[in-house]
């Protein structure tokens, strides 16, 4: 089966599934010299399938992940946290509910390539089966068996999720 068709399947069997929020950070140009707060502003709803987004018509490498909250004076100790908090504060600026999950930094792959040969990472051909990498690190894995895995998870999370 190709990818395109793997993905169809998978949308089909989402359809009851919920969704998450997708942004843009947006840095608002400078008006008399003085800089305005950047903001994440909605670009539609996806379903989070661990390294991919499966939109209705799209399929989407994963960025970054953040959950909008209202923006508060703390002291952080490193600066890549003081980072995820302007993140989730520009989320709420753009318009998201508090503490609503948001993805960022997504890109757009090309499952049409892959059946073509092409590698759209994190998919790839491994022997000629349509494949995901669902790691930096890890190997590949039948995107059949990832896509199985992973829509069982969010249809039916663990207790406790």
């Amino acid at each position: 089966m190709s990818a395109v068709d793997l993905l169809e399947a998978a949308r089909a069997r989402l359809a009851t599934a919920p969704r998450e929020a997708l942004g843009e950070l947006v840095v608002p140009r400078r008006i008399l010299g003085v800089a305005r707060a950047a903001r994440i502003e909605p670009r539609g709803s996806a379903w989070h399938l661990g390294v991919l987004l499966l939109t209705d018509d799209a399929v989407l490498a994963t960025g970054e992940v953040i959950r909008a909250r209202a923006e508060v004076r703390r002291g952080y100790t490193a600066e890549s946290q003081r980072r995820r908090a302007e993140l989730a504060a520009a989320a709420r600026r753009g318009g998201f509910g508090e503490g609503e999950t948001v993805h960022i930094g997504w890109r757009m792959l090309r499952p049409d390539a892959l059946d073509g040969g092409e590698a759209s990472a994190p998919l790839a051909l491994a022997d000629g089966v349509p494949s995901v990498r669902w790691s930096a690190a890890g190997g590949l894995v039948p995107l059949a068996a990832y896509l199985d895995e992973r829509i069982g998870l969010l249809l039916d999370p663990p207790g406790g999720a």
